[in-house]
């Protein structure tokens, strides 16, 4: 079994809208060799709620305008810090960048064969580490700052 042509368009659409979004390591897996309630599963991130909901927003009016798709269900609305979408052929789960280290959903899904993404959502691989870096050092600079 692999991934069907809808599950591929599903996401890519929301892997760009994701992107446009700026979301943090955005990845695909065609789980349905293991899975048989979907095909794919789209993970990204973000470095905050309020991101995390922007990017959860954009791919749910892309997947309905684009291609008249609808999540059946959606959950982790209120916290904001791991949304899935439910899409049938496809689950999209995008997280606070804290929870997708501690859950390591990448961990889980290795196994399985990675999905190619447009180029846009390619290019956000590394920049939740790199975002962490940035905040690190602007955190240094401020306690540096502040002992003189």
């Amino acid at each position: 079994m692999t991934a069907t042509d809808r599950s591929l368009e599903l996401v890519n659409t929301a892997a760009q809208a994701a992107a446009d979004k700026l979301a943090h390591d955005i990845i695909a897996y065609d789980v349905s060799d293991v899975l048989s309630i979907t095909d794919a599963f789209l993970l990204a991130s973000a470095p905050n709620d309020r991101q995390v909901k922007s990017i959860v927003d954009e791919i749910e009016e892309r997947l309905s305008k684009e291609l008249g798709a609808k999540p059946v269900r959606r959950e982790g609305d209120r916290e904001a810090r791991w949304v899935l979408l439910d899409y049938v052929d496809i689950v999209v789960h995008v997280q606070h960048s804290e929870e997708r280290v501690f859950y390591a959903l990448e961990r889980l899904w290795k196994d399985c064969p990675e999905l190619d993404l447009p180029e846009d959502a390619k290019a956000t691989r590394g920049k939740a580490a790199e975002h962490a870096e940035h905040q690190a050092a602007e955190e240094a600079a401020e306690l540096g700052g502040e002992w003189r």
